[in-house]
């Protein structure tokens, strides 16, 4: 994600210079898709290795959010979240406690890839438009900045994230594989049922991305600020990185509750119509804390490290592939 600082580019488009060689230098519109496509490729990367890191906790908080009354009494408890892991372990198998991952992998890869590349674009043109562009961007557009991003991403992937909730919270025997959910929810409920729980959604990662993307540049500026160095070390991102996720993921919480909600109802026996309907009957069945609130010890575990390793990963590949290209370069 870098430091907020734009490396310098040459102006090819001046009718006095001198015409430059492909050789020497690539031209600006094929520098612009390299770095797209660095993007792409890091935030797939990063998408990958932190949702397969923390996958068993991910499927224990799903699991959490979709009951109404199961584990009611001990959803914020640490020791029955250790409890329920180990249960899904003895009667599932070991391999159980990843169950959905695939589902999770086609989803969250074309979800990171997406979301961190929009929010280099979006810093750019947001750069652009306030007058700042080659500097870090101020806290304001520093949130849109990940608010737009997270929007993108999550517009282009909502049906994957949808058949992923699905599998996390079912038997095995109810859905083969990832086209079965699809087949089926198509056939049995509809084609929209593949975007219920949109609104929430949408509605939730606007804070939880924006918050996310700003708290992380913002420790990152500040390091800078205070230490004098270019790049924060390898730990210090993760640290960022989790502060980052633990501020994004509390502040919208709620509402990624309501569209677990929302998006299993089909299979758990309920009937959610709207988002305000939603929360009140979980307000009146289980309470403002327990029910909105659920599973949050989990994600508060969960979160940080996830997107700590996102966010590190995210950095060091950009870090990397700009090396290997800086080198090729050189060689040519």
């Amino acid at each position: 994600m870098g430091n907020g600082v734009r490396e310098g580019r040459v102006d090819f488009k001046r009718q006095d210079a001198e015409p430059v060689t492909s050789t020497h230098l690539p031209p600006e519109d094929t520098q612009e898709k390299k770095k797209v496509l660095n993007s792409l490729m890091s935030g797939a990367l990063a998408g990958a290795v932190a949702k397969t890191a923390v996958a068993p906790l991910d499927r224990t908080k799903i699991m959490f959010q979709g009951e109404s009354r199961w584990l009611l009494q001990n959803a914020l408890n640490f020791l029955e979240a250790y409890r329920l892991i180990y249960r899904t372990y003895l009667n599932e198998g070991f391999w159980s406690l990843w169950r959905g991952n695939s589902a999770t992998m086609v989803r969250v890869i074309p979800y990171a890839a997406i979301q961190f590349c929009a929010h280099e674009e979006y810093k750019q043109l947001l750069g652009s438009y306030y007058g700042f562009q080659g500097k870090a961007l101020t806290p304001f557009p520093r949130f849109i900045a990940g608010s737009l991003a997270g929007t993108t991403a999550a517009m282009l992937t909502y049906p994957l994230d949808m058949v992923r909730a699905r599998m996390a919270v079912t038997p095995k025997e109810m859905y083969s594989n990832i086209v079965h959910v699809f087949i089926r929810i198509s056939r049995e409920e509809g084609l929209k049922t593949l975007y219920r729980g949109f609104t929430p959604t949408i509605l939730g990662v606007i804070p939880y991305a924006g918050l996310s993307f700003f708290t992380y540049e913002t420790l990152k500026k500040l390091h800078a600020d205070h230490s004098g160095k270019l790049q924060p070390s390898p730990p210090e991102r993760l640290l960022f990185g989790a502060c980052a996720g633990l501020i994004g993921q509390s502040a919208s919480y709620p509402l990624d509750v309501v569209r677990r909600r929302m998006q299993t109802a089909g299979v758990m026996g309920h009937t959610y119509s709207s988002i305000l309907l939603t929360m009140q009957e979980i307000i009146r069945e289980e309470g403002l804390i327990r029910g909105l609130y659920k599973g949050l010890s989990m994600n508060w575990v969960k979160g940080p490290i996830a997107v700590g390793i996102s966010f590190t990963t995210f950095d060091l590949t950009q870090i990397l592939l700009r090396k290997l290209q800086h080198s090729t370069n050189a060689e040519r």
